[in-house]
């Protein structure tokens, strides 16, 4: 098992936890192309060949209430290249990294 951490902010977390939110995003910047796929620069869009962005093989996502104990982990159904939904935080202008929330498991 190999386990994404990630802080959000109360909304984000509320949401998740009332299974109305269904992905989480990231933006594309060195840091999260680096976690996810390795590279040391951004990507510029989904158009490099990067449909499925967990190269580095994350199973699991543990999500913390800011930076409490207060978590709860998902199975990560992918991360991919693209337009999230602005209503769950995404951007309307450009990619982002979404991160797809199966199961829940804690």
């Amino acid at each position: 098992m190999k386990i994404l951490d990630l802080p959000l902010m109360a909304c984000w977390y509320e949401m998740i936890e009332s299974g109305v939110k269904k992905e989480e995003y990231r933006e594309v910047k060195t840091f999260w192309s680096k976690r996810f796929l390795g590279l040391n620069h951004p990507l510029l869009s989904h158009r490099y060949g990067h449909e499925n962005c967990n190269v580095k093989g994350y199973t699991h996502v543990r999500f913390r209430y800011g930076y409490t104990k207060r978590t709860m982990l998902f199975m990560i159904d992918e991360i991919v290249l693209g337009r999230g939904n602005p209503e769950w935080g995404a951007p309307t202008d450009k990619d982002v990294f979404i991160i797809k929330i199966g199961e829940r498991i804690e």
